[in-house]
């Protein structure tokens, strides 16, 4: 673990914290028992395709994912558990704005856990980063940059709009199951009622992406120590998950969260029984697949 190259771990940390985060918590699978027992492989994958790992870097990564993933199985998953009984409970009275906001912060506090969990291993490869690493990594942001600029920015509004409502309804549709067309003319409204403004968001994202680079070039140009970059990693996370409370930003994302949590709501109050029924059994399967998965151990 301690010998994986710095820009190599950095990425695969960063991305996998979220990844496992999105996975577990509010994954796009039919099944998350399924999803998170192929969750090594997958994550793996994911890496090898971004840094091109060397036979030496390869085995050292699977055994660093598969900690990361035994020590999430063991310590967080019924509490996930928990919380989707508490969901259950609020689905079957009268959800609140306020019950939503709250559970967007629970959602944010798992994925800040397992960010901060990383930190002493990021500290360990920080140390070892290499030139050319950090010349990998700056490519691939720009390339996934431009990638993004052209499916996101690069087109007119009636087309973002009509993209960010059918991501949305894909989410819903997992709950929910299928909506009426009455229904999604009331959540297409909804949604296009959400500030929109994909330049923030890619703005965001290079803001993001410059600071790791820089951290990487301090940490070497410095040949700062174990204590000094272990603080210089912290203060990245931090700024990372502070970005919405940025004065630039703050009003932005907040109109934005706020916005996304009433269509939300929407989506909840104009739900049917039977739909609520397919959201509470959607759910139920979720709580058991994690009292499952949190009892095995690998």
């Amino acid at each position: 673990m301690k010998k994986f190259n710095t820009q190599d771990r950095l990425i695969q940390r960063f991305r996998v914290v979220f990844l496992l985060t999105a996975m577990v918590v509010l994954a796009a699978c039919s099944s998350v028992k399924f999803a998170y027992n192929q969750g090594d492989t997958l994550l793996y994958w994911f890496v090898d395709a971004y840094v091109d790992l060397d036979s030496e870097q390869a085995p050292v990564v699977k055994q660093d994912i598969g900690q990361l993933i035994k020590w999430h199985r063991k310590t967080q998953l019924r509490d996930y558990s928990q919380f989707l009984v508490k969901a259950q409970g609020q689905l079957a009275g009268t959800m609140t704005h306020a019950d939503l906001k709250a559970d967007y912060k629970d959602i944010k506090g798992r994925t800040e856990t397992l960010a901060y969990k990383a930190l002493p291993e990021l500290t360990d490869l920080a140390l070892s980063v290499k030139p050319e690493q950090i010349a990998n990594i700056e490519e691939k942001f720009r390339k996934n940059n431009d990638t993004y600029r052209k499916k996101f920015v690069a087109i007119d509004n009636d087309k973002k709009q009509k993209v960010r409502y059918k991501k949305s309804m894909e989410q819903f549709e997992l709950w929910f199951g299928s909506f009426s067309s009455e229904q999604e003319a009331v959540l297409r409204k909804a949604s296009d009622a959400r500030p929109l403004d994909n330049q923030i968001w890619l703005d965001e994202r290079i803001i993001r992406q410059k600071k790791i680079v820089s951290v990487l070039h301090e940490i070497q140009s410095k040949k700062l120590g174990k204590e000094a970059t272990s603080a210089l990693l912290n203060g990245l996370l931090k700024d990372i998950f502070g970005r919405f409370d940025a004065p630039e930003r703050k009003a932005f994302f907040d109109a934005y969260i706020d916005s996304t949590i009433n269509q939300t709501l929407t989506a909840i109050k104009i739900a049917t029984p039977a739909q609520k029924a397919h959201a509470q059994k959607r759910m139920q399967g979720w709580i058991d697949d994690f009292k499952v998965l949190a009892a095995e151990t690998k």
